[in-house]
């Protein structure tokens, strides 16, 4: 790998004597980590059930690294939404946060989503999570991850920062800002950042950043925790950005961060923030020589209390969701077919049918992916539930299941295949080693297979 001139030049300024020790890191291959999701499984469960050699990542207990001889990609618990594939550095941003059940919570630059279901598994399904991400080829694949690992409370939305800070006022308890960034803590694991890397953009990155902070600020309330995270080393970009930051909001602080073996303490690198040196060294550095990880940076920053803002509001209110009588067909499925009932808000978008979070702010204006959980479609005179619904759904919340024998007939099933099955006609929750996969709907002994056509592939 050839690495940029000017970078390695400050990179060296920088460390010192670590220098050939971070420049030999990029001769080594980069580690490989998952992280387990909780609203499917436990810890202790997934250990025994997983078909890889783990060990743990000690910033966050649900992540594990695996070996390079492993495709855990491939295999039936990644569709299944059992754990989610993120670098382990990457784990670090959202577990510091410390989002908790029953809270208001926003992830502002949230694709590709490994951050935001990180915090959704943390919430429990408690409270709402507003994933946005202002790219919207981006955005889709947020939803998409947000609907695999099988989180109900997530709101996800593509707007601009600014945008979205006229809408939420002083409403969320914590934001996860990941900012957009040079991506130089990325050379490693993927070589083209080194192509697209210069000194101008490092510049470009940090005038963004700013704006960014700024509207997550706005939206910030009183008391809020926000956590401010790149993947680049640049000083400008890091110290530097919450440097600025704090001059431009006096009412934040910067928050002691627990250290775990071979993180760092931030610094003023270049002597621009000396009246800020003692809160730029409670922020953290991770470096790819010094830890199992790529290059990461992040700040815990927290909003003085004052008083309370106007009961949290959204510019609109709250939505009033659908009648009951509006969701008559829904109401009749789950009766028939499910042993819990679930509980929220309704709404419509045209035929498709979503469970959105209590209080869930009205949605007027926005450009919204996804309002919640999606249930499915109300087509003429009968009501098909959708794939996220049996994601959603653990073994034994639906009336009629089927258990997959082993692996091979559970990569069969995501493939595309059907089955032959005895039994009482209708839905059946498909489940392979007690996580579900997907519908299957049984008639004249033939479970059909309702996997999205979209989704199914060959394993």
């Amino acid at each position: 790998m050839t690495l940029p001139l000017q970078f390695t030049r400050r990179m060296s300024r920088m460390l010192g004597e670590e220098y050939p020790q971070f420049l030999a890191a990029y001769g080594t291959a980069n580690v490989r980590s998952l992280r387990i999701n909780p609203l499917k499984t436990g810890r202790r469960e997934f250990l025994e059930k997983a078909p890889f050699l783990l060990s743990p990542v000690a910033w966050e207990e649900n992540g594990f690294y695996y070996g390079a001889e492993d495709q855990p990609g491939k295999h039936p618990l990644h569709e299944a939404g059992v754990y989610y594939i993120q670098e382990a550095s990457a784990m670090a941003p959202a577990a510091y946060l410390g989002a908790v059940p029953g809270e208001r919570v926003l992830d502002l630059c949230a694709a590709p989503g490994g951050k935001s279901t990180q915090l959704g598994a943390a919430m429990k399904g408690e409270g709402l999570l507003v994933c946005n991400e202002i790219n919207p080829s981006r955005a889709k694949i947020l939803s998409e991850n947000v609907e695999r690992m099988g989180i109900g409370n997530a709101l996800v939305t593509s707007e601009g920062p600014d945008r979205l800070a006229e809408y939420f006022p002083e409403y969320f308890d914590r934001i996860l800002v990941d900012a957009p960034c040079s991506g130089e803590g990325m050379f490693r694991k993927h070589e083209e950042a080194c192509s697209e890397w210069s000194p101008e953009n490092v510049e470009l990155c940090a005038g963004r950043q700013d704006m960014i902070l700024d509207c997550a600020a706005r939206m910030l309330a009183p008391g809020g925790r926000m956590v401010y995270s790149t993947c680049t080393f640049a000083p400008e970009e890091d110290e530097e950005s919450v440097g600025r930051f704090l001059h431009r909001h006096s009412d934040f602080s910067v928050e002691e961060a627990v250290l775990f073996p071979g993180m760092e303490r931030g610094r003023d690198w270049n002597g621009r923030f000396a009246e800020q040196e003692d809160a730029l060294a409670r922020t953290v550095r991770l470096w790819p020589h010094r830890l199992a990880g790529e290059g990461h940076y992040l700040a815990v920053l927290r909003r003085k209390k004052g008083p309370a803002p106007s009961a949290g509001r959204s510019l609109y209110g709250v939505e009033k969701g659908l009648s009951e009588k509006e969701c008559s067909l829904w109401t009749e499925f789950e009766r028939e077919n499910l042993t819990v009932p679930l509980s929220g808000i309704f709404l419509r978008f045209g035929d498709q049918l979503y469970l959105a979070p209590e209080q869930l702010p009205a949605l007027k204006g926005l450009k919204v992916l996804r309002p919640g959980l999606h249930l499915g479609t109300v087509k003429k005179g009968r009501f098909e539930p959708s794939h996220a619904l049996a994601l959603y759904l653990a073994q034994g919340q639906a009336k009629r299941n089927a258990a997959l024998p082993d692996w091979e007939a559970a990569k069969g099933w995501i493939g595309g295949m059907t089955r032959p099955l005895e039994g009482e006609k209708g839905w059946y929750l498909v489940t392979a080693a007690g996580y579900s996969l997907g519908w299957g709907k049984l008639a004249g002994g033939i479970l059909k297979n309702h996997y999205p056509k979209g989704l199914r592939k060959i394993l």
